[in-house]
């Protein structure tokens, strides 16, 4: 389920349980009508995004639609019960929210899949532009060791001599069938290879999804990869031989 849907699909529940506690108890508030509306979809989300972690700022945006939302019908139907318009101050308020929603929507549109090609061709004047999100890498001592991490493993890697092949990862559609082939420096295969896929999106910190692998025949290795959702991804693959790490290469993935 992608954020479009639970977005949307939360804001319709917001105004159908609304419309439905005001038919259900007539006498009921709409200050406790709102809260009931935006609670009930909030609560839905939450269970959905512990399965799921879609991160901060896309937690952050539901928060603020469905109590966004629920806030401008307790507005609207207060004024309606008073017989007068609605006041300056809420309707300033909700139009505050809707462009804040509207900003980091767009703005994890843009992290996600990058810009559309039709406006990043007019932005940055280039036929071929990459516009993805890339990640931070903090200052300072830490910055210094991973670093000198990726140094040590680049180096560990030339010694050891592997020939790595991975095949079905640039193949269309949102399932795909993957195949690794491990083979040393004279040819032969790696038996006994821990492989596996974590499937994250560029700047996280943590993967979305963990693939493990299976050896199917001597020195390769298969597995079933479900894209969760369209954009930009990086799929990290991680090679361990007795307990350690030997072999370790990222790689992007754009699903339309």
């Amino acid at each position: 389920m992608n954020t479009l849907v639970t977005l949307f699909g939360g804001l319709a529940g917001v105004l159908f349980l609304y419309a439905l506690a005001g038919m259900a108890v007539p006498g009921l508030s709409p200050r406790l009508r709102a809260g009931v509306a935006a609670l009930v979809p909030l609560l839905a989300y939450f269970v959905h995004a512990a399965t799921r972690w879609p991160g901060l700022d896309v937690l952050a945006i539901h928060i603020s639609v469905f109590v966004a939302a629920a806030y401008a019908l307790n507005a609207m139907t207060g004024a309606r019960r008073r017989g007068g318009r609605v006041h300056w101050v809420p309707v300033l308020l909700v139009a505050f929210l809707v462009g804040v929603v509207v900003v980091n929507a767009g703005l994890l549109y843009v992290s996600t899949r990058g810009l559309p090609a039709p406006l990043a061709r007019w932005w940055l004047g280039d036929d071929t532009v990459r516009s993805g999100f890339s990640g931070v890498v903090a200052h300072g001592q830490d910055a210094a060791k991973g670093v000198s991490a990726e140094l040590s493993q680049a180096h560990r890697e030339s010694v050891l001599g592997w020939r790595i092949e991975l095949e079905g990862l640039d193949s269309d559609g949102p399932s795909r069938a993957l195949t690794v082939r491990v083979r040393d420096r004279t040819g032969l295969p790696v038996e006994r290879v821990e492989a596996e896929l974590h499937l994250l999106r560029p700047g996280a910190a943590q993967p979305v999804e963990t693939l493990g692998f299976h050896a199917s025949s001597p020195g390769e290795y298969r597995a079933v990869l479900e894209l969760p959702a369209v954009g930009r991804w990086l799929a990290e693959l991680h090679l361990k031989r007795d307990g350690a790490e030997r072999y370790r290469d990222t790689r992007e993935l754009i699903v339309r």
